[in-house]
C-alpha cells in the first residue's frame, strides 16, 4: 500500500506515547483516526490537538474486553466509516525477575499485550477482508520479542509472541492485499513505565516507606533512561513509512543487532550437521 490519504485508522493506546506519535503522522498524511485508550483524559488530549487537521473520533477502551470492542469497531464505522489501518499498540511494561512474578502479573500482562492484539485482529480483520479494499496492520512487539534482553519474562514473552504473530498474519495476508508490519521498538522517549506500575495488579498492594522509595525511584531511573530514546513523533513516521512500502519489520535504532546475530548463530549452531 502505498496511498493511506482518506483512510480510516484504528490505534489503540492512541492517547499517548507511540500510539499518539502514530496517530500524529497518519494525521498529517490525510487519515481519519479513531483513537482507543483507556486513559479518556489522554484521548481528551490528543483530540484537541488533532481534529483541526483531520477528523478525529476517541473511544474509551479496554483491550482486553472484546464484547466492549466489537461495540467500538461498530462505533468507529458509524462515524468515520470501515476501517481499513489497524494499528494493535496499546501495552505495558513491568519488569519482574521469575521468581517474583505471579498468575496476577502473568494474566494482566499477557492479557493486553498479547490478548490486546489478537482481539484487535480478531474484531477488525474479517471486516477488512469483507470491506475489499486492502489495508494494513500493524502490531506493536518490541525488540524484546527478536532476542531475550533484560525486559523480563512477562514482556518478552508476550512480544515475541506477537512478532511470529505477525510474520503469521503477513504471509496469510499478502494476496488479499493486507500489508503487515510489526513494530519493534528500542528504547522510545514515553512514560509508559510509570504508566504501567501505577495500573498493575500490584499497585494496590501496602508498601513500607523504604520499599515505596525504592519502587519510586527505580521508575524514574528506568523512565529517565527511556527519554534517551526516540521520539514518538519520529517513530510515528517510522510506521508511516512502514505502511507506505510495505515493509514487515519497523525498528527504531540498531541495539537488537548484535542480540539478533547472536541469537540466530545459537540455532543454528544447534543443528544437526
Amino acid at each position: 500500500m502505498t496511498d493511506v490519504k482518506g483512510r480510516t485508522a484504528f490505534i489503540t493506546g492512541g492517547g499517548n506515547g507511540i500510539g499518539l506519535g502514530i496517530a500524529r503522522s497518519l494525521a498529517r498524511a490525510g487519515v481519519k483516526l479513531a483513537l482507543a485508550d483507556i486513559d479518556a483524559a489522554g484521548l481528551a488530549r490528543a483530540k484537541a490537538e488533532l481534529q483541526a487537521i483531520t477528523s478525529v473520533a476517541t473511544f474509551q477502551l479496554d483491550v482486553c474486553d472484546r464484547d466492549a470492542y466489537a461495540e467500538t469497531a461498530e462505533a468507529v464505522e458509524r462515524a468515520l466509516g470501515p476501517v481499513t489501518l489497524l494499528f494493535n499498540n496499546a501495552g505495558v511494561l513491568i519488569g519482574r525477575p521469575a521468581e517474583k512474578v505471579t498468575y496476577d502479573l502473568w494474566d494482566w500482562t499477557l492479557n493486553i499485550n498479547l490478548n490486546g492484539v489478537i482481539n484487535g485482529v480478531q474484531t477488525f480483520l474479517p471486516k477488512m477482508l469483507k470491506c475489499g479494499q486492502g489495508g494494513h496492520i500493524v502490531n506493536t512487539a518490541s525488540g524484546a520479542g527478536l532476542a531475550a534482553q533484560n525486559a523480563g519474562v512477562l514482556y518478552i514473552t508476550a512480544k515475541y509472541a506477537v512478532v511470529g504473530m505477525s510474520e503469521a498474519l503477513n504471509g496469510e495476508l499478502a494476496s488479499a492485499g493486507i500489508g503487515v508490519s510489526v513494530l519493534c521498538p528500542g528504547a522510545v522517549a514515553t512514560d509508559i513505565i510509570k504508566r504501567s506500575v501505577d495500573a498493575a495488579p500490584e499497585a494496590g498492594v501496602h508498601l513500607t516507606e523504604e520499599q515505596a522509595k525504592r519502587k519510586a525511584e527505580r521508575t524514574a531511573m528506568l523512565t529517565r533512561a527511556l527519554q534517551q530514546g526516540a521520539s514518538i513523533d519520529d517513530v510515528g513516521e517510522m510506521v508511516l513509512k512502514a505502511v507506505r512500502e510495505n515493509n514487515l519489520y519497523i525498528h527504531t535504532d540498531r541495539v537488537m543487532e548484535e542480540p539478533i546475530k547472536a541469537r540466530t548463530k545459537a540455532l543454528l549452531d544447534a543443528m544437526p550437521s
